[in-house]
C-alpha cells in the first residue's frame, strides 16, 4: 500500500541552533522517500511552535517540499500535542498506510489539547508515529526528559519507534532507519468477536511472536464501544 507521511517539524524558539540541520535531514529523507518504494507514496510538511502550520499538502514533488522548507524560522513555544492531533486528522483522510514523523527537541508547552486527546486522534486515524528527539546535550539536567517520554509513548502506542540522535550523521541515520522500517512492514488485519465491553473505550491488543528472539512492533490497541 502507498505511504502517506506527515512530516511534523518543531520550530519553537529552542530549536534555533539546530534547525538548519533538521531542515537538511528532512529534505534528504523526502528525496529518499520519493526515490524508491511505491510510486503512490506522498508526504506533507507541517511545522509547529505556538501554532501548527501546514506548509505543503501531500505531494510527490520533491521541489514542493524543498520550497516549503525555505524561510522557516524558530520562535515561540511548542504545541506538539496540537500538531499530532491536527496531523492525525489530515492523515485520516488518506488511503493506504498513514505515518507521522515528529522532529522535536523537547516537550509540549502551548497546546490547547492534552496528551490523551492527541493519542486518541492518532489511534482513530490509524496513524503510526515515529519520534525524533534531537538531543542538544547528553546531561539529563539540560533535557526535557518528560517530553521525550511523551513522544516515546506516542510511538510505542501506535506501533512506531523513537530516536534520540544528535544533529549531523546521527540525525540522518535516524531518518534512514525509519524509511527502512516503513519498507519492511507486514499488515495484519482482524475483526474482534464477542469481546465483552468495559467502561474503557480503549481496547488493549497484545501481539507476540512464537519464535524466540523476535520482537513485535505493533499498535497497542484500538478505540471502540464502551459499556454504559
Amino acid at each position: 500500500q502507498p505511504l502517506s507521511v506527515g512530516l511534523m517539524l518543531d520550530t519553537s524558539g529552542s530549536t534555533a541552533k539546530d534547525l538548519k540541520y533538521e531542515l537538511d535531514s528532512i529534505e534528504r529523507f523526502s528525496k529518499a522517500l520519493f526515490g524508491s518504494g511505491n510510486e503512490g507514496d506522498q508526504a506533507a510538511l507541517f511545522t509547529f511552535n505556538h501554532e501548527v502550520v501546514k506548509r505543503s499538502a501531500f505531494t510527490r514533488r520533491q521541489k514542493r517540499i524543498e520550497e516549503a522548507l525555505r524561510g522557516v524560522k524558530a520562535e515561540a513555544g511548542t504545541s506538539m500535542y496540537d500538531a499530532i492531533h491536527l496531523g492525525s486528522q489530515e492523515l485520516g483522510r488518506r488511503d493506504g498506510r498513514r505515518v507521522m514523523v515528529v522532529v522535536t527537541d523537547g516537550g509540549d508547552t502551548t497546546s490547547r489539547i492534552d496528551f490523551h486527546a492527541a493519542l486518541e486522534s492518532a489511534h482513530k486515524s490509524d496513524v503510526v508515529i515515529y519520534g525524533i528527539v534531537v538531543v542538544p546535550i547528553s546531561n539529563d539536567a539540560g533535557r526535557n526528559v518528560g517530553g521525550e517520554n511523551a513522544l516515546y509513548q506516542f510511538a510505542t502506542g501506535t506501533g512506531g519507534k523513537t530516536y534520540l540522535p544528535t544533529v549531523g550523521a546521527a540525525l540522518d541515520k535516524a531518518f534512514d532507519e525509519i524509511l527502512r522500517d516503513l519498507r519492511t512492514q507486514y499488515l495484519v488485519a482482524y475483526y474482534p468477536k464477542n469481546v465483552p465491553l468495559t467502561r474503557n473505550r480503549f481496547h488493549t491488543v497484545k501481539l507476540a511472536a512464537k519464535k524466540a528472539g523476535l520482537r513485535v512492533q505493533s499498535r497497542s490497541g484500538y478505540y471502540g464501544e464502551a459499556a454504559p
